[in-house]
Formats: structure tokens, C-alpha cells, sequence
């Protein structure tokens, strides 16, 4: 019998100096038994720094035609394709080419996460950015992941303040372009 996803439910109270995003949100998030706590907090915490209206989680790591977290408009043409973790070149390929922006965040060290794009294909591989946190950050914070979580998100000149679960946290979001 196969193993089926783990819900995750955060209350998230967003403050987004830097975009003027302020939001009271009910996040669920299923993590697929393959995937890491780091790469799913890491999914939550793209989605709260790309909030806008009409962004969603993709289908996960069942979904290869999607990225982890999308936008869309109201008329459902794909805005923004997020990636999580470390595409491929050619996932970044195909996100450039079906979506105005292409985003990718990441718990990794960007340096090893970019390298294999180097020479690579990639359309509007100067538009795409590569967002990274300090160090250790990920890692501090899933060690307080709940099933429930009381999250409080502000940001203020891409800086993270992070209270999660009555603990805190911060973080520099880092920013590199992908090519």
C-alpha cells in the first residue's frame, strides 16, 4: 500500500513591507513522502514572498508539467512559474518560455544550484532570478514544523522576520540572476 501525502496547515499572518502585501492567509500544504520538510517549508515560504492574487501550489512532485507554486491571471494565463529546490535547465527553459516571470527558491547553496545551467538552453535566462536564504535557516526553522502551524511573515527590505510557532527567526533573501 503506497504512502499518501502529509497535510500541513499554516495560519499565516503576511507583511510584506517591500510589496505592500498584507494578508491574513489559511495555507495547506501535502508533502509528498519523497520530499524533505526543508523543501516543503521552502515551497511555503516562496509562496508568502510571491503572494499575489491567483497564486497556487501545483500538483507537487506528481506534477512535471508544473512548477511548485504558479500564478495565473483571471483569465487563467500562467503569470509566474516558481520553482522549488534545484531545477533542471530545462524545466527553467520551459517556465521562461509559458509564464510572464520565472522564479526559483531554494534551501540549497545557489552557487551548486546554478551551476548546471551554465551553457545551458534556457529561455530569458537573464529575467530569471534565484532567491536563497542564510544559511542554516531553513533548517532552524523546520526543526519547530508542526502539523498546525501559527506563522507571522514580515518583510522589509528582503529581509524575513519569521515567528513560527512562538519561535523566531530571520534571514536575509538573497538574490543572484540565474544565467
Amino acid at each position: 500500500m503506497a504512502v499518501g501525502a502529509t497535510m500541513y496547515t499554516f495560519a499565516v499572518q503576511l507583511a510584506d513591507v517591500d510589496r505592500g502585501v498584507y494578508e491574513d492567509l489559511s495555507v495547506r500544504v501535502a508533502r509528498h513522502p519523497s520530499e524533505t520538510d526543508a523543501f516543503m517549508l521552502t515551497r511555503v515560504m516562496a509562496y508568502c514572498l510571491e503572494y499575489e492574487e491567483g497564486i497556487a501550489f501545483s500538483e507537487g512532485v506528481s506534477a512535471t508539467d508544473e512548477p511548485a507554486v504558479l500564478v495565473r491571471d483571471l483569465t487563467g494565463a500562467l503569470v509566474a512559474w516558481i520553482e522549488v529546490g534545484a531545477p533542471d535547465a530545462a524545466r527553467l527553459h520551459t517556465g521562461s518560455v509559458q509564464a510572464e516571470r520565472t522564479r526559483v527558491y531554494t534551501h540549497r547553496d545557489p552557487a551548486k544550484v546554478a551551476a548546471p545551467w551554465a551553457g545551458k538552453r534556457i529561455h530569458r535566462s537573464d529575467e530569471i532570478l534565484l532567491h536563497s536564504f542564510d544559511p542554516g535557516f531553513v533548517d532552524a526553522v523546520t526543526a519547530v514544523l508542526e502539523r498546525r502551524n501559527t506563522m507571522t511573515v514580515s518583510i522589509t527590505e528582503r529581509r524575513i522576520y519569521l515567528d513560527l510557532n512562538a519561535t523566531s527567526f530571520e534571514t536575509d533573501v538573497h538574490t543572484q540572476p540565474a544565467a
